[in-house]
């Protein structure tokens, strides 16, 4: 019998010629992951019971994010506790400012997250790089301080779902739709401890960037992962970025899964999440009057150059309505000059927008944008939970970057052709 994709990589890395769903493993890693939040945890826990090691200086990352630049004396101390551990370390891949960014668009780019790796980061949304054919799971401090001294993870083999989209997309149709419409069909926890697994002719077409975005929202339908199989798009992306080898792996046609479900995207608008959960999604035809305090496009779900471009062509030769704010924020240092030099961000200025450093901030309400007692926004992050982005009375829409483009414009949440 065959192998799921998952199943394939969890093998290799445990040692084992087949697992199936349920087995206990004890796997090695090729990538670990923290950030400004986790991490410090995880490097108190190493002190506590004097773990000193690293296993592997540059297969470690640490990446200030969530609350950098510093927003406050807390923050600018647990960045600090990053950087002295890298330091005494000698940890290859600490990323600060002017080489930080969201760090799931950073370490794909960066070329550390590569086909076939089991990837673990203490930040929920680790199941991004899954979009470049490999595991990666989101883990909490304690798995991330063991992984970092000893280079490998204790999971449970996922079992698989499968989902299959064929057809021709709309226009203004873009992975984060399509993660929406799947999320709002199986529900916060359909895909409870799975590895979501997406396939079929319309993924194929799909850039990296949209691939991404698809598996970093895994997580919202309570999958362990998000996976694609690599194809000729991931090996135009991953050769000229590999630090290291990859491997290539794919799903037996006889691999059981779970379930499968089959979705023709014909017919499929762009998505709009209600609050107070991604499951929410509804097509923008049925959201209504909704006016809107904020726009916010960035994070680590569409904070890519594609993404940007994308609002950039809705936004170019208008101006942002008078009761709104804007915020811009690529995902990297180099989205950010790439950005610059094609004139992107100059189009949002233009308009009226503002544009920041990379910083993941307004998503979790950190900082940069956060929403005050009965304000709105609609934003192209992943949650939109009670108090996401502030006040717990406000309310967070999700959307594709199109769609926050010309509802900023709008003053409303609006179908980019109205504002044509």
């Amino acid at each position: 019998m065959g192998m799921t994709i998952t199943e394939k990589i969890l093998a290799a890395h445990s040692g084992n010629k087949q697992v199936r769903p349920d087995d206990l493993i004890m796997a090695k890693v090729d990538f670990v992951m923290g950030n400004d939040v986790t991490a410090p945890l995880a490097i108190s826990q190493l002190k506590k019971y004097g773990l000193g090691g690293v296993f592997d200086l540059s297969r470690v990352a640490l990446v200030p994010s969530h609350f950098s630049p510093p927003k406050d004396i807390k923050a600018a101390n647990n960045v600090r506790v990053l950087r002295e551990f890298a330091k005494e370390k000698g940890i290859v891949n600490f990323f600060e400012l002017g080489a930080a960014g969201i760090e799931h668009a950073l370490l794909p780019e960066q070329g550390l997250v590569l086909p076939g790796d089991l990837v673990i980061g203490a930040d929920s949304h680790t199941c991004t790089y899954g979009a470049l054919g490999a595991f990666s799971t989101g883990v909490g401090s304690t798995d991330l301080a063991y992984a970092i001294a000893m280079g490998e993870v204790w999971l449970k083999v996922p079992p698989s779902l499968k989902f299959c989209y064929e057809g021709k997309r709309q226009p203004y149709v873009y992975g984060k739709d399509l993660i929406l419409y799947t999320i709002g069909h199986v529900g916060v926890d359909g895909a409870l401890y799975c590895a979501m697994e997406f396939v079929g002719g319309v993924i194929e077409s799909m850039s990296i960037q949209e691939r991404l975005t698809m598996c970093n929202m895994a997580i919202e339908a309570g999958g362990k992962s998000g996976i694609i199989s690599p194809d000729a798009t991931t090996e135009a992306f991953v050769k000229p970025r590999a630090k290291r080898p990859y491997s290539f792996y794919a799903s037996d046609e006889d691999a059981e899964y779970e379930r499968i479900y089959e979705f023709c995207v014909d017919g499929i608008e762009p998505q709009v999440a209600l609050p107070n959960l991604p499951s929410n999604a509804c097509p923008i035809s049925e959201v209504g009057e909704v006016k809107i305090d904020q726009a916010f496009l960035g994070s680590c779900t569409n904070g890519c150059l594609e993404d940007l471009e994308i609002g950039a062509k809705v936004i170019k030769g208008k101006r942002v309505h008078s009761d709104v704010r804007l915020i811009v924020i690529p995902a990297t240092p180099t989205i950010y000059k790439d950005a610059m030099e094609k004139g992107i961000l100059k189009t949002f200025l233009e308009a009226g927008a503002v544009v920041s450093t990379p910083t993941c901030g307004p998503c979790l309400g950190g900082y940069m944008g956060v929403l005050g007692d009965g304000e709105k926004a609609v934003s192209s992050s992943n949650r939109n939970f009670v108090g996401r982005m502030g006040s717990p009375k406000s309310e967070v829409y999700l959307a594709n970057p199109a769609v926050v483009a010309a509802s900023a414009v709008a003053g409303k949440i609006v179908h980019p052709d109205d504002v044509q």
